[in-house]
C-alpha cells in the first residue's frame, strides 16, 4: 500500500529507469499481445497503476502534467504499454464515485488494476433485493491480462427480466466484478497496439451485490481533487493523444537515424543530404511540436480551472476535446511522413517504423481520435449547442 513516501517518489526518474527495459521487451510485448506478467508486476509494485489514484487509497495523485510526461517516456519505448498505463490510471479516478468502502476493498492490494470495456450488443442488469443479475458481452478491455477487477457498464432492466432499450447513461450503472469471475473472449487479433490485450469479456447471470455498483455520472465524487472534477473522457483523451504524440516523436527519431545512415538510391550520398528529406523531417517536427503545444496548453488551462474553480467552462472542455483529437490525427500524419522516408524497408516487421505505423493507425480508429470530434468544436465556435462527449 502506498504512503506519503510513495507520493514523493520521482516517478519521472523511475519511468526513465523502466523505459529501456520496456523497449528491450517491445517485441515480446507485441508477440505475447500483453504486458508480460513480470513487467506488469514491476510496474504495479512501483506504483505505476496508482499515479492518479487518491492518496487516501494509497495513490500518488500526481499533477496531470507530470502524468503526461510519464506517458511520453513509456510510449517512446512501447506504445501499447503506455496505452494501458493511461487506460488503467484514468479509470482509477472513478474510485471517487463508487462507495469509498468498495474503493478501499479493491485498492487495498498493491497490484490492483481495474479495466473496463464498452458493451457490445445486448447486455442487461436485472435488479434484485440486494444487487443485480448481470449478463452481456463487452469488448476492448485494454490491460485485462494484468487487471484484478473488471468494470462493466450496463443498462438497468426491469424486475420481470425485460431489458430497457436505452443508450442514456442515466439508465446505466457500472458493475465491478473480480477478474477471476469473468470469462474472457480472445478477439484481439489487431495489427497494431497488439500488446494492450484488449480482449472482450462475457457475464452470464452474474450476481453483483449493490455495494459493487454505482451510477457513473450521477454520483458525486467524495474527493474534490482536480482529477475527479475533470470529465473522465477528457482525461482519457489527453492521455491517449499524448501516447499518439510520443509515437510520432519516436517515428521522427527512427526516420532521422535512417536518413543519417542510409544512402539514397543510386547516389552515393546520405539521405540526410537531400533537400526533400530535410524538408520532410522539418515538416514532421513542426506538426508534432505544434500539436503537442496545443494539447499541453489546453490541458494546463483545464487543470488550473479544476484546481482553482472546482469546475470547467464549456470552452475549456471543447478546447481540450479539440486538441486531443487533433493531436491523434496529426500524429498519424507525422508517422506517415516518417514511414515514407524509410523507403521499401519500412514494410518489414523487423523495421522499427513498422510497429509505430501499425500502432498509430489503430489509435486513429479510437473514438477519442474520431474526426467527428472536430464537428463538436466547430458547432461550439459557430454558436451552436455542441454535440458529443466532452
Amino acid at each position: 500500500m502506498a504512503t506519503d513516501q510513495q507520493s514523493q517518489l520521482d516517478y519521472i526518474e523511475l519511468a526513465q529507469q523502466l523505459a529501456p527495459v520496456i523497449k528491450e521487451n517491445a517485441e515480446r510485448i507485441n508477440s505475447e499481445r500483453q504486458i508480460p506478467s513480470d513487467i506488469a508486476e514491476d510496474l504495479a509494485d512501483r506504483g505505476f497503476f496508482r499515479l492518479l489514484l487518491p492518496k487516501s487509497l494509497g495513490g500518488a495523485e500526481l499533477d496531470h502534467a507530470k502524468f503526461l510526461n510519464i506517458l511520453e517516456i513509456i510510449a517512446e519505448s512501447d506504445t501499447s504499454t503506455a496505452w494501458c498505463l493511461n487506460q488503467n490510471n484514468v479509470w482509477s479516478t472513478s474510485s471517487t464515485r463508487m462507495p469509498e468502502s468498495t474503493a478501499s476493498e479493491i485498492w487495498k492490494e498493491q497490484r490492483a488494476v481495474v479495466t473496463n470495456g464498452p458493451p457490445s450488443g445486448a447486455c442487461k442488469a436485472i435488479p434484485t433485493e440486494d444487487g443485480h443479475i448481470v449478463s452481456g458481452r463487452w469488448n476492448f478491455s485494454s490491460g485485462c491480462t494484468h487487471a484484478t477487477w473488471i468494470a462493466a457498464l450496463c443498462p438497468i432492466g426491469n424486475k420481470d427480466g425485460s431489458t430497457l432499450v436505452s443508450t442514456d447513461r442515466k439508465d446505466m450503472k457500472i458493475f465491478l466484478i473480480p477478474k477471476k469471475q469473468v470469462e474472457f473472449v480472445d478477439t484481439w487479433d489487431a495489427k497494431g497496439m497488439r500488446g494492450t490485450s484488449s480482449f472482450g469479456f462475457e457475464l452470464s447471470d452474474m450476481f453483483v451485490p449493490s455495494n459493487h455498483s454505482y451510477d457513473q455520472d450521477d454520483a458525486e465524487p467524495w474527493n474534490n481533487g482536480p482529477h475527479y472534477i475533470i470529465p473522465r473522457t477528457l482525461l482519457f483523451a489527453a492521455g491517449f493523444s499524448t501516447v499518439a504524440l510520443a509515437t510520432a516523436k519516436a517515428s521522427i527519431d527512427i526516420a532521422v537515424d535512417f536518413a543519417s545512415a542510409g544512402q539514397s538510391g543510386r547516389k552515393q550520398a546520405l539521405m540526410r543530404d537531400q533537400g526533400t528529406v530535410q524538408r520532410s523531417i522539418g515538416e514532421a517536427r513542426a506538426i508534432y511540436s505544434a500539436s503537442r503545444a496545443f494539447l499541453r496548453e489546453s490541458m494546463s488551462t483545464v487543470w488550473q480551472s479544476a484546481n482553482s474553480q472546482g469546475s470547467l467552462t464549456l470552452e475549456e472542455r471543447i478546447n481540450l476535446r479539440l486538441a486531443s483529437t487533433h493531436a491523434i490525427r496529426t500524429s498519424a500524419n507525422v508517422v506517415d511522413i516518417c514511414y515514407n522516408l524509410c523507403g521499401s524497408g519500412a514494410i518489414f516487421a523487423s523495421n522499427p517504423i513498422q510497429r509505430r505505423f501499425q500502432d498509430i493507425h489503430v489509435i486513429t480508429q479510437h473514438l477519442q481520435g474520431h474526426p467527428t470530434n472536430y464537428e463538436s468544436a466547430g458547432q461550439f465556435f459557430l454558436g451552436f449547442e455542441p454535440e458529443g462527449n466532452f
